[in-house]
């Protein structure tokens, strides 16, 4: 009895004075936000458009609708390459004016 008793108290007292991590814990951190992604969504209903790309997750869309939904959105829909590739376009034709 008095050896549990011991080894309660050292688990304790290491506990107790360990310094305290302020990472996250790895589940959340390597947590991707889209799990699923939609090959079709109506342009017309999205409101706004996010990219995320973090280390361990692949490119993501992210989709606000005008009912406030968020949905991912497949990468490589064609829509979404034009609509890249005309943004990037146009970000070149503005940088060459200036």
């Amino acid at each position: 009895m008095d050896l549990k008793y011991l080894a309660v108290m050292a688990v304790l007292t290491v506990a107790t004075y360990s310094p305290f991590s302020q990472a996250k814990p790895i589940s959340l951190v390597e947590r991707c936000w889209c799990r699923s992604t939609v090959n079709t969504v109506p342009q017309r209903n999205i409101r706004e458009l996010k990219f995320l790309h973090t280390p361990n997750c692949p490119f993501q869309v992210i989709a606000k609708l005008k009912n406030h939904k968020e949905i991912c959105i497949n990468p490589e829909t064609k829509w979404l390459q034009q609509y890249l590739k005309n943004a990037l376009n146009k970000i070149k034709k503005s940088k060459q004016t200036n």
